[in-house]
C-alpha cells in the first residue's frame, strides 16, 4: 500500500452527486474522517472561497469528483457553462491543494477526454491523439486540463497527484432529466414512462447503433479508493469493465429488466455522439483491480432505488 487512509481526513469534493455520494458510501468502510461541504456553503468556482476552506479544514487527502456533467444534449447547449465551471472547479482545487500541503490527490477525468475516433480500446497513451468528440469538446477540454494540471504538478512541485479516466457511469443518485442526463438514465426513465402510460413504442434519439461501455458507480467509487490507496504515478489510468454494448443493445435490456414490452424507434436526425467508446482497462487490471458488478445487476439495482427513491425522476440538474 502506497498511501493509508486510517486516521486521514479525506474530502469528497462534490459529495452530493453521483460519484461523490458513492465514494462517501465506500468511504464509510475505511477509517478516515470523511469531509464534505454543500454547494451553498462554497462556491467551488471561486478561488478565494476554495482555499479559505480548505485553510480552515486541512484536508489529508482529497477527490475531485464535482463537476457540471450532463448528455449530448446539455453539452451541446451549454457550452460556456460546461467549459467555465469545469475549468474553474478543477484549477482551483489542484491549486490549492498543493498550497495547503494535501498529501495525495485524485482528479476523476471522463472517456470523453477521448478523440473521437480513436483506436478501440482506447488507451491511455490515446489522449491528445486527435480531436475530442465535438458535441462535448467544452467539457473533455476541461477535464484534460484538469488531468494535465495534476501531471504538472506532480512534475514542478512532487505533488502526489494522480488522475483516473472513469468510463459511462450510472447507479444510485444519477440525473434522470431528459435534456441534461446521460444515455443510460435517460433511457431508463422513458422505459419506466412507458411501462407505466402503457405506450406501444418509444422514441430515441441516434440510430442505436453506437456502442458504449458502462461501470455502475459503486465499482467506480472502489477503483477510485484503490488508485488513492495503491497508486502514484504521472499516467491516468482508465477504469471501466472492458465490455461494450449498442445503444439498441442497451435500450433492449433496460426494457427486459423494467418489463415494457413496446417497440423502439430510432431518430436518425438525433446525434450519435462517438461511434464507439471503450476503455483499455489493462493497466487498472495489472495493478488488481477489477469492476465486479454486471450491467444487468447494475440496472436491477437501480431500478429498485428508484422505486425507493421516486422524487429522483422529477429533479432537475
Amino acid at each position: 500500500m502506497l498511501y493509508d487512509l486510517t486516521g486521514k481526513r479525506v474530502w469528497v469534493a462534490g459529495h452530493t452527486g453521483m460519484v461523490g455520494s458513492a465514494l462517501v458510501r465506500r468511504l464509510s468502510g475505511e477509517d478516515c474522517t470523511v469531509l464534505t461541504v454543500d454547494r451553498r456553503s462554497l462556491d467551488l468556482r471561486r478561488q478565494v472561497d476554495v482555499e479559505a476552506w480548505m485553510s480552515g479544514n486541512r484536508p489529508d487527502a482529497v477527490f475531485i469528483a464535482a463537476a457540471r456533467v450532463g448528455g449530448i444534449h446539455a453539452n451541446d447547449a451549454l457550452p460556456a457553462d460546461f467549459i467555465y465551471d469545469n475549468l474553474l472547479i478543477g484549477a482551483n482545487i489542484i491549486r490549492t491543494a498543493h498550497q495547503v500541503g494535501v498529501e495525495k490527490l485524485l482528479f476523476l477525468g471522463s472517456s470523453c477526454v477521448y478523440p473521437k475516433l480513436a483506436s478501440q480500446p482506447m488507451a491511455e497513451d490515446a489522449l491528445l491523439s486527435g480531436p475530442p468528440e465535438a458535441t462535448n469538446r467544452p467539457y473533455s477540454i476541461a477535464k484534460i486540463t484538469g488531468i494535465q494540471m495534476c501531471q504538472d504538478y506532480r512534475r514542478q512541485h512532487g505533488c502526489d497527484f494522480i488522475s483516473t479516466v472513469p468510463t459511462n457511469l450510472y447507479g444510485p443518485n444519477d440525473n434522470f432529466d431528459l435534456m441534461s442526463g446521460h444515455v443510460l438514465p435517460a433511457l431508463m426513465r422513458k422505459i419506466h414512462a412507458g411501462k407505466r402510460d402503457r405506450l406501444d413504442r418509444i422514441e430515441l434519439w441516434g440510430t442505436g447503433a453506437p456502442r458504449r461501455e458502462f461501470m455502475h458507480v459503486d465499482d467506480a467509487a472502489d477503483a477510485c479508493v484503490f488508485l488513492m490507496k495503491r497508486y502514484s504515478g504521472s499516467q491516468h489510468v482508465n477504469a471501466g469493465v472492458g465490455q461494450d454494448v449498442s445503444i439498441r443493445e442497451l435500450a433492449e435490456l433496460i426494457a427486459d429488466v423494467a418489463g415494457y414490452r413496446g417497440e423502439f424507434v430510432f431518430d436518425p436526425g438525433k446525434p450519435d455522439g462517438a461511434p464507439r467508446k471503450l476503455l483499455d482497462v489493462s493497466r487498472m487490471t495489472g495493478l488488481g483491480w477489477r469492476a465486479r458488478i454486471g450491467l444487468r445487476q447494475g440496472i436491477e439495482s437501480t431500478f429498485r432505488w428508484l422505486n425507493d427513491n421516486p422524487g429522483a425522476l422529477d429533479a432537475r440538474r
